[in-house]
């Protein structure tokens, strides 16, 4: 299936319907009074986040969605029927924009969550709300409401846990296909990535985490520049940002780390330029292609001190598996611990927090390698 993470669409509720204005007529019952009933409500339009969807490729040919008119009103105090709703089931991920603003109506990122893109229109009154002691015989109603219409867009953010970072050609591809149950298209040359992949990480039969790639960041990306900048929206939910570097060099004459602290700079910068949250995100440095490097600790240290690199830093072979499993090890037991402390400070929020024995930890026995940095 083709991968589309944007669309553009209208919805259009329906109008709800008209009440009556009708009087009570039978054989025997003078003046029988005023017995006209309420128009139904119109169809309203809905969106509901669903797990089972990975793309928003339906909406990219189904455009306008438009709700039904609710019935009008009848004599004999019959209401008109409600016009049936629409529900569009969207990826969980998904956010929905006012295509005219750009402001963000909706974030839908749990599964099952449903909201309201456009309510249907309220039925109108029939006579018989306007009966009184001096008015016995109303010839009022009113018409029933137009729904809500509204031109939105849909842009999905994948779900994931780590994000992967890095030019064409770093090798994120191999990395994914490595620790993950992910198979993107792998090739010598750049750009085969050209939608973002996800893949599952499991440590243990426990534990696990969800990584992503997106297609390579090249410089002048921010401003459009190569294919990244379209999915760089799919690293703002991540947690952790890993990024690439590829320390080998073809080229006998071009001092590899020299170019791989340029081409480092180069995406950092990118990282800033379009969005400064994306840039203030964890970040690990991930040296690869270590299998082509003949001294590969002195790379790394060249290669941090360049950077003035303080952070975590790692150095494998995403090609032969070399160091990949330290840092799997390693990102979970980071990510266990951050989720550890978002549920104390929600805990603590609510009132709820109760101090853990420090003797219990339940994830120890789940550990399955030793960390690296």
């Amino acid at each position: 299936m083709k991968f589309v993470d944007e669309a553009t669409i209208e919805v259009i509720a329906g109008k709800g319907g008209n009440g009556a204005a009708s009087f009570r007529r039978e054989k025997f019952i003078p003046k029988g009074g005023p017995d006209g009933g309420d128009g139904g409500r119109g169809g309203s339009v809905y969106a509901i986040a669903d797990r089972n969807i990975n793309t928003l490729i339906d909406y990219r040919y189904a455009r306008l969605h438009r709700g039904k008119n609710g019935e009008n009103g009848r004599g004999s105090d019959q209401y008109g029927a409600a016009a049936p709703d629409i529900t569009l089931r969207v990826p969980v991920g998904t956010t929905i924009l006012d295509a005219e603003t750009g402001e963000l109506l909706f974030d839908l990122d749990r599964h099952n969550e449903k909201v309201t893109l456009a309510a249907g229109g309220a039925g109108g009154l029939g006579n018989l709300h306007f009966k009184s002691s001096t008015n016995r015989a109303p010839k009022q109603f009113t018409p029933g409401q137009d729904g809500e219409q509204r031109k939105l867009r849909l842009e999905l953010k994948v779900l994931a846990d780590v994000g992967l970072l890095g030019l064409p050609n770093a090798g994120k591809s191999t990395l994914i296909s490595k620790v993950s149950n992910a198979r993107p298209k792998i090739a010598d040359y750049p750009f085969t990535t050209l939608h973002p992949n996800l893949g599952v990480v499991r440590t243990s039969p426990s534990r696990s985490f969800v990584i992503a790639d997106i297609p390579g960041l090249i410089e002048g990306a921010s401003e459009g520049a190569g294919l990244g900048h379209l999915f760089l929206r799919h690293l703002t939910r991540t947690r952790v940002l890993l990024h690439l570097v590829d320390v080998s060099s073809p080229d006998p004459d071009t001092d590899a780390i020299e170019q791989a602290a340029k081409d480092a700079r180069a995406i950092v910068e990118e990282l800033r330029l379009y969005d400064n949250d994306l840039y203030e995100k964890p970040r690990w440095l991930v040296l690869n292609k270590l299998d082509m490097v003949d001294d590969p600790e002195a790379a790394q240290e060249r290669l941090c001190r360049a950077l003035d690199w303080t952070g975590p830093v790692f150095s494998v072979s995403a090609l032969t598996g070399d160091g990949t499993q330290q840092l799997i090890w390693r990102l979970q037991d980071w990510l266990d611990a951050e989720s550890r402390k978002a549920h104390v400070e929600q805990d603590k929020a609510d009132g709820s927090y109760v101090a853990e024995d420090p003797r219990f930890d339940e994830t120890r026995s789940d550990t399955t390698g030793p960390d690296n940095t």
